[in-house]
């Protein structure tokens, strides 16, 4: 009696395997073809002086990498790229907690609140950025007539948002900041709800103030999904162009451009595909340390 059982929980061990290697296969299968296919011809592409239009190409190995890195205009989107993530981040991550905080409360309204607050995340970017477009208007702004009716605008006075480099910027993150703020809002309220409220009555006990539980209650215990917002926060960031491209083009004269919007200018509005891939993947190497460093640090803290 022993040796049949013995059969049939290998072979109820043998089909669960089977049916998880059966289930994850689309997933695989989409993420090789969606993801990993595209970034090896990317690599292959950034060591070739291939161009839009033509078959023909030759190996240039890092010859492209040296070139975009003499280049000024790459060296701004460098810059326009670190500044970008680390502003819009570290201001998503404030006014996100500042959201996630309030939401937990109890007040009239909440239902359209938190509706109001997910609008940004989904509506369309391209319809959305348009209702920017017209905020930034170089003439019919209403930042500026409401700043000329404050009295901060005196007379012959104007912002052109979009039409002055450090404006431009400014504008560019105001506009990442309004998209990306409902999706750390929510995964910082699912954070917050997740902690017991045993925790903090033992804290009150304790005597610890509103500071002391920040610090030594919430923020410990948030670290894990605090680590995963930041991580799929700066990683969206880092690639993303469609807010400086909808909004500036990368302009005036090449001075908002961030390194996904020029690879895009490069590869593809201007035929160097070798060119553009290289600066594509620039940030890789970058990347890929910065997510291993976030989940080493999500993955201690969740054993802590």
């Amino acid at each position: 009696m022993a040796v049949p059982a013995a059969r049939r929980r290998r072979g109820i061990r043998r089909a669960e395997r089977l049916l998880g290697v059966v289930m994850l296969a689309p997933a695989l299968l989409y993420i090789v073809l969606l993801v990993a296919v595209p970034f090896l011809l990317a690599v292959f592409l950034s060591l070739t002086n291939s161009s839009a239009g033509s078959l023909e190409f030759s190996f240039v190995g890092l010859q492209n990498f040296k070139n975009v890195m003499a280049s000024p205009v790459f060296q701004r989107a460098l810059r326009n790229t670190f500044t970008f993530t680390l502003i819009s981040q570290v201001t998503v991550i404030l006014l996100g907690n500042v959201l996630a905080r309030a939401l937990l409360k109890r007040f009239r309204g909440k239902s359209l609140a938190r509706f109001l607050i997910l609008m940004p995340w989904a509506a369309p970017i391209s319809l959305a950025t348009l209702g920017w477009l017209w905020i930034f208007d170089s003439t019919f702004s209403v930042i500026n007539w409401l700043l000329k009716v404050a009295g901060w605008l005196g007379p012959g006075q104007w912002y052109y948002w979009l039409g002055d480099p450090t404006l431009g910027m400014v504008a560019i993150i105001t506009v990442h900041v309004w998209r990306m703020l409902p999706f750390s809002t929510v995964i910082l309220l699912a954070g917050l709800t997740s902690i017991p409220n045993e925790v903090h009555e033992a804290a009150d006990l304790d005597g610890a103030g509103p500071l002391g539980k920040t610090i030594w209650i919430t923020i410990p215990m948030m670290l894990p999904i605090l680590t995963v917002a930041l991580l799929f926060g700066v990683v969206f960031t880092f690639t993303d162009m469609s807010v400086v491209y909808l909004l500036t083009r990368g302009g005036p004269y090449n001075s908002t451009h961030v390194l996904a919007s020029l690879a895009f200018q490069d590869g593809v509005l201007g035929g160097d595909v070798g060119r553009g891939a290289s600066v594509a993947i620039f940030l890789l190497p970058v990347l890929v340390i910065l997510a291993v460093t976030m989940l080493r640090v999500s993955r201690r803290a969740e054993v802590a």
